[in-house]
């Protein structure tokens, strides 16, 4: 199985740490985030994997090299310019089976194979990874008619939305939809999809997620990631 990993983006809600590091090597514990996410695909049978980067590549490069000791091959696509969550899928080469797409910045438990098996079930042009989201909304919040009539007056209410997990799986098709060297972003390629009358299945997933991009996820992933860490990184195979 293929995976792509975006690992370009600059992490500027997580200034002043990304302004010297890439945000997808910040530490999770006593490791970068991505080796957490590179284990984890190699334990799901991910054994190709590219890097998409582009903002401080090189030591990306220099940590991950051929990707040999999370057990994958490692291969790198680089972008010249900011080309968005979706435009750098168009540079990697031999994209000719279905293939996954992921931030590289995601602490989670995710069965990938799970979700794999649920994707071709579907029979989905892309499936899309989906979290429950509870948001508390500390005001009271109106309810008002067509008139400006006040129809309900709800106190602080707890809203629950499925939110995307930046976790996708696509067939090769996708790539007719993506233009080679214009920026685009994932959720505008979704949308595309759904314009065109595409199939896009959701998976849910009931365990553990977090993207670190904020200052205070990233301090909760690193008290997660400590607490139950076996949940998150595969133990090593020899050799490893």
């Amino acid at each position: 199985m293929r995976a792509i990993v975006l690992a370009g983006g600059k992490g500027t809600r997580l200034a002043p740490y990304t302004t010297v590091l890439p945000k997808p090597l910040m530490p999770i514990g006593d490791v970068p985030i991505l080796e957490v996410v590179l284990r984890q695909l190699g334990h799901h049978g991910f054994r190709r994997v590219s890097l998409a980067v582009g903002y401080l590549s090189e030591l990306l490069m220099a940590y991950c090299g051929d990707g040999q000791k999370f057990g994958v091959a490692l291969d790198y696509s680089r972008e010249e310019k900011p080309l968005g969550t979706a435009g750098p899928i168009a540079l990697v080469k031999d994209l000719d089976a279905t293939f996954l797409v992921m931030n590289g910045d995601l602490l989670t438990t995710v069965d990938y194979s799970a979700m794999l098996k649920a994707h071709r079930e579907s029979g989905a042009i892309a499936t899309v990874a989906t979290f429950e989201k509870t948001v508390k909304i500390d005001l009271g919040v109106l309810e008002l008619s067509a008139e400006q009539q006040i129809t309900d007056y709800i106190e602080k209410p707890t809203m629950r939305y499925q939110v995307s997990m930046g976790i996708y799986l696509f067939e090769p098709r996708i790539l007719s939809f993506i233009k080679n060297g214009e920026r685009l972003d994932l959720p505008d390629l979704v949308k595309t999809l759904l314009g065109k009358g595409e199939r896009v299945h959701a998976y849910r997933h009931g365990g553990y997620w977090l993207d670190i991009g904020r200052h205070d996820d990233y301090l909760e992933a690193q008290k997660e990631f400590e607490e139950h860490r076996s949940q998150f990184l595969p133990e090593r195979r020899p050799g490893q």
